[in-house]
């Protein structure tokens, strides 16, 4: 049964409340509070049957047939929530409005928030990840972007220009899960990110036109950039449909003051995941985190995948880990602070948007408590900033706030301290007062009754009781002024009007306890919603300080170097390791030095597979990274400039999204390279044109090499199996010959994965393939080819001129000419034999 199938006149009235809200909600899944569960009706129910392998059941709502139905736990829907949500659906979140116990007729309902995938808010989200919603507005000559992380409250913007490549790269390199687009916008970038990308794409031209979020945006001159930001407040507002307030000054992005690079570098670096299993450990990531906050460990994946390019803002991260590094006593206590000190970013923009608990309190009290004593360390430091204790926040939080073991809800009760509101604990000592006299109300009817199996109970739906055991029910006394409340099949219990007079003031103080709980709990949340500008100030202090500390710790224990920010471009970096490798591997990495001095731009590697080249190639990509980003590298020393992107073309896969075979994704990266390179960037291709036939991709491969070296200048590392290509050294005088050295003995190769100058002249590729254990006589077969081929080969020259396309002479074979002038149906077999013959003769003496 469908919702627009239904006969409106007929339903039931809670029913047709719900198809009311379902008609604003449409293309949304509702959960519609219905008591102790969120329910979902019609095709709602039937998608979330399927997608939460939930039982569908059906219900009454006054028609002949029953409405699909099936509900989840409202105190467990998060689980629920969540999987529909990374699934790609919105749900809406329908509560009841007014308490069904005092509403007489149809309690009121109303969808108090939105859920989307970019606008999560509890804390099942991962501690140390964004989780970014982002917009692209389409000006048609250019792309406004703005995103934000409403759980912490930081908010960016760029321009980009009018390039469907260029935006597309920004939305994912840059970790947005959901993107609303306005409606001007090419399709096929909508496409791209919803089907490539798997990111949830909302289309609406909608700009925000109150004037209470301005602080976002009000420093920015750029009508273009307050339009983007607007589009994206509009949707994230009507989402989210409360306060959020706690949303930061936008952050403008200006692209020259990052080190660049796109998705697809991120992934062959593996700088936050491993391109395998997708999972942080074994990424750069993984290795370098050790922060003890939520806040730092952001900071630091925020680091590596923004590298900067200001070379004073670098110095300074150099020098304060240069200064944990010597005051080692100091960042031990710091570290130990740091531990205590829960996720503030997340907890203000709780208590901001008003689903903050008691706990969540505590956890501020509790991170509160340490901040003297960071400061004070931080003061030892020198560290250039400082922090607010808020002394006064805290003392009030720990006046107020119930530490023992608070309830989740805020409507149970048990939140406030006594002695903070005497009110309060007046209530309490009325209460308390009155079951004390109940506990001893069991004695003393004992006393009174003779009856010494009689008890005092409780419970939710009858309230105070006694009870008399069957056998005793003789033994009562109209006197005694019992009045039957329940029977049961060995008992029955009684109330009398003693008992009735003090449940109802037990009852009467609970409630009241209750809802001034509640309403002095408010009070306190509003008060510290003030503190929220503060408390943003304070974490991005704790944010930067633990991620410093990670890095000075990763420093010590692997051995890495401060380096040396050049202006010459010359790079020499000494005995350099990859971080990951070395730390997996351990005792057998062989390190090696990357040295590009004295003009040398392009160093064109050669070696066998397996030798450790990508290894190579990736590390300096990585070393350049962790330099820019302020960390200390894995070398003995290094020497570097400063680079301002990074292109990568490492490792061969086929593009099955698109259907672009492996050699069109090589092409196509590297003319993303070629086209957007500059002489400060850094280029690493890996064997780049063995996607295609070997004379076309090494001619393709020669005539990159030469424009590189001629036209762009760029740092470059270009590893081969082309070993004809190293003869370019003799005409490219910025390009040099290095090989990953190995040792064949006895038809075996060692490897020994150290970079030497020079040239090799063969891959071993034979060798690699037996070391995978191929049949015996399958190798002996392939060397046997080997030997023709090579033996061939040894007669070609390589082109080495700097055009691949000078028309060349071919002399033409006399056999050729011989075989043009036969026509086959002018002679007769005998005659085509003794030709052949003749022809096979030439071919044997040539």
């Amino acid at each position: 049964m469908k919702m627009n199938e239904v006969d409106r006149n007929k339903v039931s009235p809670m029913m047709l409340q719900y198809m009311k809200v379902k008609d604003k909600y449409k293309d949304i899944i509702i959960f519609y509070r219905l008591g102790d569960f969120y329910e979902m009706f019609f095709e709602d129910a039937i998608v979330c049957s399927r997608e939460l392998e939930l039982t569908l059941t059906g219900r009454s709502a006054g028609l002949d047939e029953k409405v699909p139905m099936c509900g989840v736990p409202f105190h467990s829907y998060l689980p629920y929530l969540e999987k529909l949500v990374n699934k790609g659906y919105k749900v809406a979140i329908c509560e009841q409005m007014s308490d069904p116990k005092t509403t007489k007729g149809m309690v009121e309902r109303e969808v108090v928030q939105i859920v989307t995938r970019g606008t999560m808010m509890d804390n099942r989200l991962q501690e140390k990840d964004n989780n970014f919603i982002g917009n692209i507005y389409d000006f048609e000559y250019c792309y406004g972007i703005s995103y934000t992380d409403i759980t912490t409250g930081y908010f960016y913007c760029l321009l980009v220009p009018n390039d469907k490549n260029k935006v597309v790269s920004e939305i994912v390199n840059r970790g947005i899960k959901e993107i609303i687009v306005n409606s001007k916008i090419n399709r096929e970038i909508i496409n791209i990110l919803r089907d490539d990308y798997n990111l949830l794409v909302t289309i609406t031209d909608n700009i925000y036109e109150k004037n209470d979020y301005e602080m976002i945006y009000s420093e920015l001159k750029d009508i273009r950039l307050v339009t983007t930001i607007k589009h994206l407040l509009d949707y994230v507002i009507s989402v989210k449909k409360g306060d959020l307030s706690h949303l930061q000054k936008v952050e403008l992005i200006n692209l020259n003051s990052y080190l660049l690079f796109d998705i697809h570098t991120k992934r062959n670096l593996e700088l936050v995941e491993t391109m395998r299993l997708h999972e942080r450990m074994y990424s750069l990531l993984w290795l370098l985190d050790k922060t003890k906050t939520a806040m730092g460990g952001r900071a630091l994946k925020q680091a590596i995948e923004n590298p900067l390019t200001d070379i004073v803002e670098i110095k300074r991260r150099y020098e304060i880990i240069e200064k944990l590094l010597t005051e080692f006593i100091l960042r031990e206590d710091l570290r130990n602070y740091l531990e205590q000190v829960y996720d503030i970013e997340r907890l203000s923009s709780r208590i901001c948007y008003g689903n903050v608990n008691a706990r969540d309190l505590i956890q501020l009290k509790n991170t509160l408590k340490v901040l003297p004593y960071i400061k004070e360390i931080l003061s030892k430091l020198n560290y250039s900033k400082t922090i607010d204790t808020l002394s006064d926040l805290y003392k009030l939080l720990e006046e107020s706030i119930n530490d023992d073991n608070p309830p989740i809800g805020i409507k149970e009760g048990s939140l406030i301290k006594s002695r903070y509101n005497s009110e309060l604990d007046e209530l309490r000592n009325i209460r308390s007062g009155s079951k004390d006299f109940i506990l001893n109300l069991e004695q003393e009817e004992k006393e009174r009754t003779g009856i010494k199996t009689l008890k005092v109970g409780f419970n939710k739906i009858f309230g105070y009781y006694i009870e008399v055991s069957k056998g005793s029910i003789p033994l009562i006394k109209e006197e005694f002024n019992y009045e039957r409340r329940q029977t049961l099949a060995n008992c029955e219990r009684f109330i009398t009007p003693l008992l009735k007079e003090k449940e109802n003031i037990i009852f009467g103080a609970e409630e009241k306890i209750i809802n001034l709980e509640y309403k002095l709990f408010m009070e306190i949340r509003d008060k510290v919603k003030e503190y929220i500008p503060i408390l943003q100030k304070i974490s991005k202090v704790i944010a930067e300080i633990d991620m410093m500390t990670s890095l000075a710790i990763i420093a010590e224990e692997n051995n890495y170097v401060k380096p040396e920010i050049n202006f010459n471009k010359e790079v020499e970096i000494i005995s350099g390791r990859h971080p990951v490798v070395e730390k997996v591997i351990k005792d057998d990495y062989v390190s090696n030095d990357i040295i590009m001095k004295d003009g040398t731009d392009i160093l064109l590697i050669t070696g066998p597979n397996m030798a450790g080249k990508s290894t190579y190639m990736r590390q300096f990509a990585i070393i350049v990274i962790m330099a820019q980003m302020g960390s200390f590298v894995p070398a003995k020393s290094c020497k570097i400039p400063i680079f301002d992107r990074i292109f990568t073309r490492i490792g061969a896969s086929d593009d099955l999204v698109s259907g672009d075979s492996t050699f069109m994704v090589e092409m196509k990266e590297a003319n993303n390279a070629i086209s957007e390179a500059t002489q400060d960037s850094l280029i690493l291709f890996d064997e780049l044109g063995r996607g295609t036939a070997t004379y076309d991709g090494m001619s393709l491969a020669q005539a990159i090499l030469e424009y590189i070296h001629d036209k762009i200048k760029a740092k470059t590392l270009f590893s081969t199996h082309y070993h004809e290509l190293t003869s370019l050294s003799n005409s490219l005088k910025n390009l040099k010959n290095v090989h990953v050295s190995a040792i064949e003995e006895d038809g075996k190769i060692t490897f020994l994965h150290k970079i030497k100058n020079g040239a090799v002249d063969k891959s071993y590729g034979i060798h690699v393939a037996a070391l995978a254990n191929l049949p015996k006589s399958l190798i002996n077969r392939a060397e046997e080819i080997l030997n023709i081929y090579e033996k061939k080969e040894n007669k070609k020259e390589t082109f080495t001129q700097t055009s691949l396309f000078l028309p060349i002479e071919e002399e033409k074979s006399e056999i050729e000419s011989k075989l043009k002038e036969i026509n086959p149906l002018e002679i007769t077999p005998i005659e085509a034999l003794n030709i052949l013959y003749e022809l096979k003769e030439k071919i044997e003496k040539r």
